[in-house]
């Protein structure tokens, strides 16, 4: 397995598009496996395709340790409710913004195998699948925040949410 660069916000490619995974290659395969290292060692929940410079609908999630969902062409397919919080991006160091996404979030993808799955979460993993999706359109959440935070904003935020 390699270790991909990750794209920071300021690279044209996170704005772009991507394009449906037409067919699952040793390639496609070869690209889950790399993302999910790099993942995990950049210390993140989320990675999508064009976050290592590949404009496909393909990403990974690991909200939970151990627990690895591959998505590809992923869609959301139904979602409920509302939930504020904090949120980074491992193309966007070192900030850190308020953003609302749904509470709960239904999503329909392949899988490796080119299986449709359907996937549901709550909460982060919630938080997570709209993330990584709105990537795949070219999407940051620093488009969508409420409001950034200031690194003395985020310690109070964090001190609060602790309580």
């Amino acid at each position: 397995m390699a270790r991909l660069r990750i794209l920071k916000d300021n690279e044209p490619n996170l704005r772009k598009k991507c394009r449906p995974v037409s067919e699952i290659t040793q390639r496609t395969l070869t690209l889950l496996d790399d993302m999910l290292e790099t993942m995990r060692k950049a210390n993140g929940v989320g990675l999508a395709g064009p976050q290592v410079g590949v404009l496909r609908r393909i990403a990974v999630v690991e909200v939970e340790e151990g627990n690895v969902i591959e998505l590809i062409n992923p869609v959301i397919i139904e979602q409920t409710g509302s939930q504020t919080g904090y949120e980074g991006c491992l193309s966007v160091p070192g900030r850190t913004g308020i953003v609302t996404r749904p509470d709960y979030v239904r999503v329909k993808a392949l899988d490796r195998f080119g299986e449709e799955k359907f996937y549901e979460g709550t909460g982060l993993l919630a938080r997570c699948f709209c993330h990584e999706i709105a990537h795949l359109d070219g999407i940051l959440y620093t488009d969508v925040a409420d409001r950034m935070l200031t690194e003395e904003e985020l310690k109070a935020y964090m001190e609060s949410d602790a309580e």
